[in-house]
C-alpha cells in the first residue's frame, strides 16, 4: 500500500492470529432454504468438494442442513493462520461458487436473493476437542432432521406449524421414531443417509494417468480427490482410520466418546466483540485478482465495467445492510463503514465480517452479467475480509484519505506501468523504468504519451464512495454513487449526515 501521513491508522488493527497447535475449524451456515432439501444438499456439498479443491490446506469438512465445517491440517500456515482472513475467504468462495452452481440443482428456479451467511472460527486445542466437536455437529444432525422429519409430514398431514410444534414439544427421540411409523409408517433409519447422517468432504489418494508409453502402459502419477462420504459415526477411531489424510495432517483419535457438552465446546470459539461507541470499518480485498482479472480480459490498467461492477454490489448492500453508512472502493477493495453505535450481530466481528464478505461475493456473481453479458468466468471471485475499530470521526476520515491517496497513488503507477508495457517494454522494464520515481516525474512520463493525468476518468483517481442521500424531488433517501475527493473537509461538511456524531468537522 502507498506511503502517506495517514498510516498510522494502520496501528488499529488487531491481528488474530490461531497460535499452533491448535486446529483450525470454520463453520459456516445459513445456506439453504429449507432442511433436508436432497438437491440443496447437493448443492452444498458440491461447494464444499470445489472448497477442499481449491485450498490444500483444507483436508476435511462435514455438514448437514444449511451448515458445513471445514477442517485444516495441523500445521497450516494459511494466510499466517489469521482467523478473519480464513474465515472470510472461505464463507467468501462458498458463497460464489453456491451462486455459480444453483442452476445445476435447480433449473427452473430462479435465485431470487443473493445467499449470506455467518461463518465462525473452532480453535481446538486437541485431537480430542476436535473429535468432540465432530460428535457434537453430527449429534445434532441426527436430532435436527428427526426432529424436522416428524414437523414436516404434521403439517403436510394437514396440522399449522404451530400445531405440530406444540405435539412435539417435550418429545424424545423414541417418542419421535414411534409417532413417524405409527402415524405415517415410515422407519427413520430407512430415510436417506444425506439426511441422517450429514455429509462429509474428504480427500482420498488417486493414481492419474499422465501419459503411455510407447509400449501402451499407462504412466500414474498419484493426487489428491475430494469425495463425498456418508458415515454413521465420524468421530471415531475406525472412521478416521479409514482415510490416511486424516491421521497424516491431524493425527489419531482416541476410542469413542459417547457424550458431548456444547457449552465445553463452545468454549473454544474464536470469538471477540467489537468495542462499544467506536466505528466499524469492514474492508474486504479480491483474493488472486491479478489472475481474475486476465483470465476475462479485464482492460489494463482499469477496466471501467469491473469497477461498476463492484460499485453496484456494494450499493446494494448499503440497501441491505442499514447500518452501514458508507462506503469506499477502488480496484478490487471495498471498505464498508458500520454507524457508531451499531449493535449489528451484537458487534461480533466474525458475524460482521463473514456476512457482508459472503453477501458481496454472492451479489458479484449474480450481477457478472449486467456488466459482462458475453463472458462467462472460469473460477468464481472471492475475497477475504477484515474488521477493524475506530474511535473518532476525525480517525475514521483519515482512514478513508489513506486509502483514497492509496487509490492516486497506485492508479499513476499503473498507468504509467501498462503505458510503458503496451509500448514495447517487458513488464521487469517498466518496473525498472518508474523504481523511484515521484508524482512529477511519473506525470511528465504521461505527457510523453499525450496524456494529461488529471484528464483521466474520475473514478479511476478517485475511487468511488457509496452513501445515503436524499432526493429532493421526493424527499426520500436513495443510495448514490459518487467520484469526489474524501480527504479534504468539504464532502463531510456537505453531507453532515454520515458521521452523525455531533463532532466537529476540523481538517486533518
Amino acid at each position: 500500500m502507498a506511503n502517506s501521513k495517514y498510516e498510522y491508522v494502520k496501528c488499529f488493527e488487531a491481528e488474530d492470529e490461531v497460535m499452533y497447535p491448535n486446529i483450525i475449524v470454520v463453520q459456516i451456515g445459513s445456506f439453504s432454504e429449507k432442511p433436508n432439501d436432497e438437491n440443496g444438499l447437493n448443492l452444498m456439498n458440491v461447494c464444499a468438494i470445489k472448497v477442499l479443491e481449491n485450498f490444500s490446506d483444507v483436508i476435511f469438512a462435514y455438514g448437514f442442513s444449511d451448515e458445513y465445517s471445514f477442517i485444516l491440517k495441523k500445521e497450516t500456515t494459511f494466510y499466517q493462520r489469521r482467523a478473519s482472513k480464513i474465515q472470510s475467504i472461505i464463507v467468501s468462495f462458498f458463497s460464489s461458487t453456491y451462486v455459480t452452481k444453483w442452476k445445476e440443482f435447480f433449473s427452473q428456479k430462479e435465485l431470487s436473493v443473493p445467499p449470506s451467511s455467518h461463518s465462525r472460527v473452532i480453535s481446538c486445542a486437541s485431537m480430542e476437542v476436535l473429535q468432540a466437536y465432530l460428535l457434537w455437529r453430527q449429534t445434532e444432525c441426527h436430532i435436527s432432521n428427526q426432529y424436522n422429519t416428524c414437523l414436516w409430514k404434521l403439517v403436510f398431514s394437514g396440522k399449522s406449524e404451530k400445531e405440530a410444534k406444540e405435539i412435539l414439544k417435550g418429545t424424545q427421540k423414541q417418542e419421535q421414531n414411534e409417532l413417524l411409523f405409527q402415524q405415517f409408517g415410515i422407519n427413520y433409519k430407512d430415510l436417506p443417509q444425506i439426511f441422517r447422517q450429514g455429509s462429509c468432504a474428504i480427500k482420498i489418494k488417486v493414481d492419474d494417468i499422465v501419459k503411455y508409453r510407447e509400449n501402451g502402459t499407462p504412466v500414474k502419477r498419484p493426487r489428491k480427490k475430494a469425495i463425498i462420504v456418508h458415515s454413521e459415526n465420524i468421530a471415531t477411531k475406525w472412521f478416521w482410520n479409514n482415510y490416511s489424510c486424516l491421521t497424516e495432517e491431524l493425527g489419531s483419535l482416541t476410542e469413542g466418546i459417547n457424550k458431548i457438552k456444547p457449552e465445553y465446546l463452545r468454549s473454544f470459539l474464536f470469538e471477540s466483540r467489537l468495542m462499544l461507541s467506536t466505528w466499524i470499518v469492514v474492508r474486504i480485498d479480491g483474493c488472486h485478482f491479478h489472475r481474475f482479472c486476465e483470465d476475462n480480459g479485464f482492460q489494463k490498467p482499469n477496466d471501467e465495467q469491473a469497477l461498476k461492477l463492484m460499485n453496484s454490489c456494494a450499493a446494494s448492500l448499503l440497501e441491505m445492510f442499514k447500518d452501514i453508512v458508507f462506503a469506499y472502493g477502488v480496484s478490487d477493495e471495498y471498505s464498508f463503514v458500520l454507524k457508531k453505535d451499531t449493535l449489528l450481530y451484537q458487534r461480533r466481528s466474525s458475524e460482521i465480517v463473514s456476512a457482508v464478505v459472503s453477501l458481496f461475493s454472492s451479489m458479484y456473481v449474480m450481477k457478472w452479467k449486467e456488466f459482462f453479458p458475453e463472458k462467462e468466468f472460469k473460477e468464481p471471485p472471492y475475497f477475504d475480509g477484515r474488521s477493524v475499530c475506530y474511535p473518532s470521526s476525525k480517525i475514521l476520515r483519515d482512514y478513508l484519505a489513506w486509502r483514497q491517496v492509496d487509490c492516486h497513488i497506485n492508479n499513476q503507477y499503473n498507468t504509467c506501468f501498462w503505458l510503458l508495457v503496451k509500448s514495447g517494454k517487458s513488464r521487469t522494464e517498466a518496473q525498472s523504468s518508474l523504481k523511484g520515481t515521484q508524482t512529477q516525474e511519473k506525470n511528465e512520463l504521461l505527457a510523453q504519451f499525450g496524456i494529461d493525468y488529471n484528464g483521466l476518468p474520475i473514478i479511476f483517481r478517485m475511487g468511488s464512495s457509496v452513501f445515503l442521500d436524499r432526493d429532493e424531488a421526493t424527499g426520500n433517501d436513495r443510495v448514490v454513487v459518487e467520484h469526489c475527493n474524501i480527504i479534504e473537509t468539504s464532502f463531510w461538511k456537505e453531507h453532515p449526515r454520515i458521521l452523525d456524531e455531533g463532532e466537529s468537522l476540523t481538517a486533518p
